[in-house]
């Protein structure tokens, strides 16, 4: 909690989270939102005006001055004895939707510009942002550049197709070509544009300069998709590194994830602790078979310490053909030969039930994984890599880039990709062309992890999803 100190004492100044007392004493728990924890205020009721006591209401804004004390009371061990108190925002009573009680996260989506000032949310935030501090601490040390790559992009990176288009003309009056399409070519940019899915092949470029770059930006999806792990907006983390293979790859992921989950733990106890006892006050309802089997901060320290499976997909699909929920048909989409694409299901099985740990699975078939990832001497498989982390199933997607031109060339014609828009990827395989590796990770992914929320909603101030554009 922030303060300042003062002839008179100390001076505080933040939100008003409850008011409690007597007819003669007042006790106003305040935060300033640095920290999970509240600061009591003890006031003499007699030494202030009672119209001053009536505005001390939950979300009012305060300016206290005092002496900090030994509490005598339980729950802290210093309290602000006040001596003044200027009520700098009032907050109505019958309007301020945030009083002390629980509120579902359903009705906080709702007032995402206020859920901030609940312990939750900002428990979160706080997280959020010890997390994206640690990511650039840890590329920082290891010398890699942050590279800014562009957020308006003329490029699909993952071949989906599905992009926010971006566009300076009157949607009511585009011009157009003879065909009747939309004449692109008098648009802003001169052709067609759309906001980025990703800043991956961009960022490789600058791995071929510069050896080890990252991206850590917004990222946008046009997927009409309400799950509770999809946002149209979100943020990714891209690094590229020249000269690594795909075991190289794998090595610095899982290097990085372990580095950030450590930090957060170091950092970031008090909010793990509040949120760890919020969730296991909701597993209690849940029945037994859908449990976690660890707390929140037992999970984070477990993945944190141990190493993570690599396993072939060749191997995985073995597990999963084998496995008792395909044998008794409990899985949604069974698995029945090789080159199935893996669901949610699948990963969490193999992560939760089989292996018990966080792990890589590597090796994928070609014609499920993007035309960038380099191909196997077998023809089949791709040198691509996933992690999959309990209760999210996949954390991180990358693979070996294919750095061979010819074999590149031949992908991008293959999946009728336009060769000419991407003639300046392929010039990197033209000139000095080397091995070279890396991965994506979603962060509120990780957010989800390092916090036990279950909705990806929860972990971004405002969320950006079919039909929810507010604030």
């Amino acid at each position: 909690m922030a303060s300042e100190g003062t002839q008179n004492g100390i001076t505080i100044k933040g939100w008003v989270r409850t008011k409690r007392g007597s007819k003669n004493v007042s006790f106003i728990a305040m935060n300033d939102g640095s920290t999970i924890n509240n600061i009591q205020v003890v006031a003499d009721n007699a030494n202030f005006d009672e119209e001053v006591l009536k505005r001390i209401t939950t979300g009012a804004a305060l300016r206290v001055v005092g002496n900090l004390i030994e509490s005598q009371g339980a729950g802290q061990n210093y309290e602000v004895e006040a001596k003044e108190i200027l009520v700098m925002g009032d907050a109505s009573t019958d309007e301020y939707p945030l009083q002390p009680k629980r509120h579902s996260l359903e009705f906080l989506r709702e007032i995402a510009h206020l859920r901030p000032r609940t312990n939750y949310f900002s428990a979160v935030l706080r997280i959020r942002n010890a997390a994206a501090y640690a990511i650039h601490e840890y590329f920082n040390q290891k010398g890699f550049v942050w590279m800014h790559t562009p957020i308006i992009t003329g490029s699909d990176a993952e071949g989906a197709g599905e992009m926010f288009k971006v566009t300076n003309f009157d949607i009511n009056n585009a011009p157009k070509t003879e065909d009747g399409e939309v004449d692109f070519s008098q648009d802003f940019f001169g052709k067609a544009t759309n906001l980025t899915v990703s800043g991956q092949l961009e960022a490789e470029l600058g791995a071929m300069a510069l050896g080890e770059v990252y991206t850590f930006g917004p990222t946008f999806r046009a997927e009409n998709s309400n799950t509770t792990r999809h946002l149209a907006e979100f943020w990714m983390v891209e690094p590229e590194v020249a000269f690594n293979d795909l075991d190289d790859n794998m090595d610095l992921a899982e290097d990085f994830l372990k580095y950030v989950i450590k930090s957060i733990l170091e950092k970031c106890g008090d909010d793990l602790t509040f949120l760890s006892k919020r969730l296991a006050d909701e597993e209690k309802v849940k029945p037994a078979a859908e449990r976690s089997p660890m707390e929140l901060k037992e999970k984070l320290q477990f993945v944190a310490e141990n190493d993570f499976e690599r396993v072939s997909y060749t191997d995985a699909i073995q597990i999963l053909r084998n496995s008792k929920p395909n044998k008794k048909k409990k899985f949604q989409y069974l698995i029945n030969e090789w080159g199935a694409d893996l669901q949610s299901e699948h990963e969490r099985y193999l992560v939760e039930k089989h292996f018990k740990k966080p792990v890589i699975l590597f090796d994928y078939p070609a014609n499920i994984k993007a035309f960038y990832m380099r191909e196997n001497e077998d023809g089949k498989t791709v040198r691509a890599m996933d992690i999959l982390f309990p209760g999210i199933g996949e954390m991180v997607g990358g693979s070996q880039r294919e750095e061979r031109y010819d074999v590149l060339l031949n992908k991008i014609k293959t999946m009728g990709i336009d060769e000419e828009e991407l003639s300046w990827y392929l010039d990197t395989r033209k000139f000095g062309t080397a091995p070279h590796s890396g991965f994506g990770l979603g962060f509120e992914r990780l957010i989800l992890f390092l916090t036990g929320m279950g909705n990806i909603r929860d972990v971004i101030p405002f969320p950006r999803t079919p039909g929810n554009a507010n604030f």
